[in-house]
């Protein structure tokens, strides 16, 4: 039966939304969640680098239905407190230096707390947080040597930020109009360049950009496993003569797998000369730069015309964020900008900031990224960081040192910056034997809690990987990282010479 226009106006149902019912019960438990964080970040010397998921636990997580009425604030963090916080993937550890992942600061995790506290959207609107956003890419593009004037924005990691890098040299270089007629306009094939070194990013940059993987150049590199600039010309030359049209080259200030450093000054005049967009790759060798040492590394990348960079990784800011940087804002933003009716700027009120930060990438609603950014470099300034990073290089030279200096292990390429790639090995072994005693020893290394190292192949040799960009580790840590790849090698020697090893692949020293 239809109410009456009474009865639907009536206020007597009840309303709802999701405060706290008793704010002071709430502010205790916020109270306690930082309490055990900081007991957790204080202690992690104490905690192994990292531990294995239990399978009751698992299941715990796996297996709970929907929560389809509440369980209340309490019980909800009780739950994180018990599975989820012991098991994390070790790189807030002082022993981990496995793949490029930073620690994280303390400061920056109240910075993110405060952040989703304010919770504003950060297409742009005028607002405080946008300028801070604004700052923060000012300052980052001050340290990087670009342009007052330049383009930035903050993404949620190298990736994208690379990508956006990409999406920007097919708008100013393809000599198409790419928002238009995007790859069916007809005109001539697009070509990319990179090193076989560089990071998988630029794969699915062009498979996303529709450029094709058919149409990426993956150019060799030198002994030293940088992009061999000869080879690149060759390669254009080839291109343009079949008719296709180059765009972009891609450089690397810090590879992946081993740190190296493209020649980013011979890139860039190779760029200049040809009228191809620059790129460069620095998600964790770019903020070498801060250095004053290490700067001179990375001569050219001041030259660039977009630079990817992660300030989680060599700036050890809590995940996510990274900065994209373009020289030139009028092609930033003539990839992206767009202007609908529902976002259009007003001459005053909310929406007189306009919408900077939607105009250069493809994300219109945005976190409050940069509050951790701008806390961090106010707190300790760059001058501490600088410090920091030379102090991980300093590590991994010492690393490198204790490598060659002991006859069991093996430096398996050059270690130019903070990533050292070595292996345990035992005189008289074939390359098949030894690539499954480190693949072997890795694991016991990992499991056991001794310390996060990561893997990658080098010249085709299975490697185990150190890559410090790690704030809290120590002398004491890669001493210890070392005698654990030592200890675990010979216990696998011994094992595996033992007459109840019974693996059809084993074999005698």
């Amino acid at each position: 039966m239809a109410r009456d226009k009474d009865e639907v106006a009536s206020p007597s149902a009840q309303e709802f939304n999701l405060d706290p019912r008793s704010w002071e019960d709430f502010r205790a438990l916020g109270h306690r969640m930082l309490d055990d964080m900081v007991d957790h970040l204080s202690t992690l010397r104490e905690q192994p680098a990292w531990r294995q998921v239990p399978d009751s636990i698992k299941t715990d997580l796996l297996n709970e239905p929907l929560p389809r009425l509440p369980q209340g604030e309490a019980r909800a963090y009780e739950d994180f407190r018990r599975n989820v916080l012991p098991y994390p993937n070790g790189n807030l550890h002082p022993r981990f230096f496995g793949w490029v992942q930073g620690n994280g600061i303390p400061l920056a995790m109240l910075a993110d707390m405060l952040a989703s506290g304010m919770n504003p959207h950060l297409a742009g609107f005028n607002q405080a947080p946008a300028l801070v956003e604004q700052k923060v890419v000012s300052w980052l593009a001050a340290l990087m040597g670009f342009p007052e004037n330049a383009s930035g924005v903050l993404e949620s990691g190298g990736t994208m930020a690379s990508i956006l890098g990409l999406a920007v040299a097919r708008h100013a270089k393809s000599g198409m109009d790419m928002r238009k007629q995007g790859l069916q306009g007809g005109g001539p094939r697009l070509t990319v360049y990179c090193s076989t070194e560089t990071h998988g990013w630029v794969q699915k940059g062009v498979e996303l950009l529709g450029i094709g993987t058919d149409w990426l150049r993956r150019i060799p590199v030198d002994t030293q496993f940088r992009m061999n600039v000869a080879a690149l010309r060759d390669a254009v030359a080839a291109d343009r003569a079949a008719g296709h049209r180059p765009i972009c080259v891609v450089g690397s200030a810090g590879t992946v797998n081993t740190g190296a450093i493209d020649d980013l000054r011979a890139l860039a005049d190779f760029c200049q000369e040809q009228d191809l967009w620059f790129h460069v790759d620095g998600a964790f060798g770019a903020l070498a730069r801060l250095s004053p040492k290490l700067a001179p590394l990375l001569s050219g990348l001041e030259r660039a015309d977009s630079l990817a960079f992660d300030l989680h990784k060599w700036m050890y800011l809590p995940f996510e964020i990274a900065c994209l940087l373009v020289r030139h804002p009028e092609a930033h933003t003539g990839t992206f900008a767009f202007a609908p009716s529902y976002i259009a700027r007003q001459p005053r009120g909310v929406s007189a900031g306009g919408f900077p930060f939607s105009d250069r990438g493809v994300d219109l609603t945005r976190a409050f990224k940069a509050l951790k950014a701008w806390m961090c470099l106010k707190a300790y300034g760059v001058e501490l960081f600088a410090r920091i990073i030379e102090q991980n290089v300093e590590q991994t030279r010492y690393l490198v040192r204790k490598i060659e200096e002991h006859p069991r292990l093996e430096l398996l390429a050059p270690a130019p910056l903070n990533v050292a790639c070595f292996r345990f090995r035992p005189e008289g072994l074939p390359a098949e034997q030894l690539d499954r005693l480190n693949t072997e020893l890795l694991l016991r290394v990992q499991e056991r809690g001794l310390a996060v190292p990561s893997s990658t192949i080098v010249n085709g040799a299975f490697a185990i990987r150190a890559c410090n960009v790690n704030h809290r580790a120590t002398r004491a840590d890669v001493d210890a990282l070392v005698q654990a790849v030592l200890d675990q090698g010979e216990n696998i020697l011994q094992e595996w010479n033992s007459p109840d090893f019974d693996e059809p692949w084993g074999w005698i020293i």
